[in-house]
């Protein structure tokens, strides 16, 4: 059959090689063919932008935000939907066209596409720093939600993706140009941390119920907390329950949230499993972010979305940034459905962001003095539904009672329902919340590394063995490298998009490597 398409983004793709007919995620070749045409417009754009400044010229925030939201609505599993990216296509244009800039790139089709760059190594590096520039987006975006700004991380991204149409770049100034990639990755979660906790807080411990109540509820997954508060705030008295899924789960680590007595719990575990578990949820759902599976007919009518998220023939919730969304539609279907069907009992104790492990600094750093704990593994990043991904759930079970587990992200859900027991009080599964979060996880490393008195974080009593799916994971990654953190496994599988020699300056700069069995890398690491 002939290629329709070709994307290689995320970690399931087809064969570890590639879709070319269809997406694993369930986008069609339409879709894909329009996803890398509105990448195309932003580069385009990204590159006018940044002859304005050149050229001593303001650019406008509704331009910043603009070339984030497009490249969020191209991450994994985030907009299914072809008339509004052809809408964002359009839209991109019209506002590159009205620029007034000198030299500005014309538009090539012949550009667009992965496989538009010829040479293997050019192309891996351009799509890792893309893919890390989409994961930086999206926390920009988050962010910006919340009324938070950087014009230092919009006017990088908007260099950077003119650098990947910039022939003239050799290898090297790719490379220079993916750890520059992870420097504002780290500046991107400081800012997104800083939106979150001013808005809401510093997450503290928290035990979340996992039951159902009696009430109608609304089910919201993805990770854009601004909408949860819109959500929580429009379902105040309606005796409408809201429930949280997947990557939300950590929003009731906020003190903000807690507030709110309809704030029932979290329902379900990881992305994958929502065609289940939203057909047995029974009320209306509402996507924010990436995340969504092309939903099953018995459903559709109550998958609603809103932000950078879409799928055709569900209802999207319009709202621009500073915006109160209009939640009304939503809520009076959830008045009309009967309450969730209960999957599970008990509960889930999160909430170890940084101020709280700095809270519990001196408790943790005795029982590393003491041999109580013996090592720390981030298991980071994302989850699957890959049968290759027991591999983690496996690797918990099988780590030593001294070992304790630092995570963020829905890679969690492979183990945080586990009983793994705590170590003099604590727990052995330190969630510090969605993958957004994993900033928590770097500076909880550093602050280590300082009371320890060490001059390198590769001292420490700490190993990395990360799942990675999308594109977050990739920018999360590239941050880590740009702290010094080396030694990192990644797996399933290390990523489609490197090639030989891009992976082996990885594997030789850096130690990354992949996994191999449990038992094996339960040595390797932990020894």
């Amino acid at each position: 059959m002939d290629q329709k398409m070709f994307c290689w983004q995320c970690q399931e793709t087809a064969g570890n090689k590639g879709c070319t007919i269809c997406g694993v995620c369930g986008k069609n070749a339409e879709v894909a063919t329009l996803q890398d045409e509105l990448v195309y417009e932003t580069k385009l754009l990204g590159a006018a932008a940044t002859q304005l400044r050149k050229e001593g010229k303001t650019v406008a925030q509704e331009i910043n935000h603009l070339v984030t939201v497009n490249l969020f609505i191209t991450i994994t599993n985030a907009n299914f939907d072809a008339e509004a990216i052809k809408a964002a296509i359009e839209k991109t244009r019209k506002v590159r066209e009205e620029l007034d800039c000198e030299g500005s790139l014309v538009a090539d089709k012949n550009r667009i596409g992965v496989l538009a760059t010829e040479n293997e190594d050019v192309r891996s590096l351009r799509e890792l720093i893309i893919y890390g520039l989409k994961g930086l987006a999206a926390y920009s975006k988050h962010a910006n939600a919340l009324m938070e700004d950087d014009e230092e991380i919009d006017a990088f991204i908007q260099r950077a993706l003119a650098a990947t149409l910039d022939d003239s770049l050799s290898v090297d100034d790719l490379v220079a140009l993916t750890l520059e990639t992870g420097k504002f990755g780290v500046s991107g979660m400081a800012l997104l941390d800083k939106a979150n906790t001013s808005a809401y807080g510093n997450p503290e411990i928290t035990e979340v119920k996992t039951g159902v109540r009696g009430n109608p509820g609304i089910l919201i997954s993805g990770h854009d907390l601004r909408d949860l508060e819109m959500l929580l705030e429009q379902t105040a008295g309606t005796g409408v329950d809201v429930y949280t899924h997947s990557e939300m789960l950590p929003a009731h680590y906020y003190p903000a949230f807690k507030k709110y007595p309809h704030f029932a719990g979290n329902y379900g575990n990881a992305w994958w499993k929502q065609k289940e578990e939203f057909e047995k949820f029974n009320g209306p759902i509402l996507m924010t972010t990436n995340c969504v599976i092309p939903p099953a007919d018995s459903y559709k009518d109550r998958l609603w979305t809103t932000g950078a998220a879409g799928f055709s023939g569900c209802r999207h919730i319009a709202g621009e940034y500073g915006e109160t969304k209009d939640f009304s539609g939503i809520i009076e279907q959830a008045k009309t459905c009967p309450p969730p069907t209960e999957i599970e009992t008990g509960s889930i104790v999160g909430g170890f962001a940084h101020e709280q492990v700095f809270a519990l600094a001196d408790k943790v750093i005795e029982a590393v003095k003491s041999g109580a704990i013996r090592k720390f593994v981030v298991m980071a990043g994302c989850d699957g539904r890959h049968r290759t991904r027991e591999y983690y759930a496996e690797f918990a079970k099988k780590l030593p009672k001294d070992v304790v587990i630092l995570t963020a992200g829905c890679a969690k859900y492979k183990y945080n329902k586990l009983d793994l027991g705590d170590i003099g009080g604590i727990p052995r599964v330190l969630d510090a919340g969605q993958c957004n979060d994993s900033y928590s996880l770097a500076l909880i490393a550093l602050k280590l590394k300082e009371a320890f008195g060490l001059e390198d974080v590769n001292q420490l009593p700490l190993a990395f063995n990360i799942a990675w799916y999308e594109q977050k994971a990739v920018i999360v990654l590239l941050a880590l490298l740009y702290l010094g953190v080396k030694n990192i496994h990644l797996g399933p599988t290390l990523p489609a998009f490197l090639s030989p020699n891009v992976a082996k300056v990885l594997v030789e700069t850096f130690g990354i490597a992949g996994i191999g069995t449990v038992d094996d890398d339960i040595k390797l690491l932990i020894g």
